[in-house]
């Protein structure tokens, strides 16, 4: 059997049971909340969280820096040294450069570690999304299936991972660029609650409006409903920016359509909650 090791950047979110389990690997993120500079090593213990959302409420500007190329080798080299290679799990390219950055570090460590891989997958996705794919690619490897098979495995389930989102206030989103002024401003009036997916290319668009946190919630249930492929995957996870009434809400009525779904709730990494801010909702899911 081949020796070795699952990484995720703290960009995604998985549960703490799975990581224990599973031994899973994360390369940290750093991330501000206004003076302050934190580095995620992993999942964050709900006391910092609830700071960080707190923080955020009451007017402390958010930021994430990116990962290098340098970084990625030194975090790699660890396991290569020991004999491990490497699958790794990234945030979207389509939402940031550390995959492309990931790649270069691949290619170095190639001439040095000539025996070993660094396989990196581009999930196209965040959040819950990479929860459930790196789920995927730890029961494939507990089930004792190769670096290389299992690498192809998630190369063709990225395709099938998919996050829809609201949002509290757009404001957050487009100070990283990620949707321009107009769109915005119209959702910061008359509490629209902007409804948004991450698209097949990995970029983020709106898909949708609704007026309260109600509708909105009743909004991804629907959207839930017409996706969801129970086939494929009975694992979804819902992530919020420090808002589990909402997350109750949306579990309830997802459990009261598939009560043997493995519904996994978790608070939101701040690598994403920083661009996305509190209040924030996903559900993810296999399609």
């Amino acid at each position: 059997m081949d020796k070795y090791v699952i990484v995720m950047d703290v960009s995604g979110d998985v549960c703490l049971e799975t990581v224990n389990k599973y031994d899973l690997k994360f390369i940290s993120m750093q991330y501000s909340l206004g003076d302050e500079m934190r580095t995620s090593y992993g999942r964050e213990p709900e006391d910092i969280m609830k700071k960080f959302y707190d923080g955020q409420r009451s007017g402390d500007l958010t930021q994430t820096s990116q990962i290098t190329p340098y970084m990625y080798e030194e975090y790699f080299s660890k396991f290569l040294d020991e004999g491990y290679s490497v699958l790794y799990l990234c945030l979207s390219s389509g939402l940031s450069s550390t995959f492309s950055a990931s790649l270069l570090a691949k290619e170095s460590l190639k001439e040095k570690y000539p025996d070993l891989d660094v396989y990196t997958v581009d999930s196209l996705s965040a959040t819950g999304g990479m929860g459930i794919l790196i789920e995927r690619a730890l029961l494939n490897r507990e089930k004792g299936m190769g670096i290389k098979e299992n690498y192809e495995d998630m190369i063709g389930a990225v395709s099938h991972a998919h996050c829809w989102f609201l949002v509290q206030d757009l404001q957050y989103l487009k100070r990283g660029g990620r949707v321009s002024s107009t769109t915005a401003f119209v959702g910061g009036i008359l509490n629209i609650k902007p409804i948004l997916k991450i698209t097949p290319e990995g970029k983020l668009t709106t898909i949708g409006k609704k007026r309260g946190n109600k509708a909105a919630v009743e909004e991804l249930f629907r959207i839930f409903k017409e996706n969801f492929n129970p086939e494929y995957g009975k694992t979804i996870y819902l992530c919020d920016g420090d808002a589990k009434d909402l997350s109750n809400a949306l579990k309830d009525k997802v459990l009261s359509l598939y009560p043997d779904l493995d519904v996994k709730q978790v608070t939101l990494s701040p690598i994403i909650g920083a661009h996305t801010g509190p209040g924030m909702l996903a559900i993810c899911n296999f399609a």
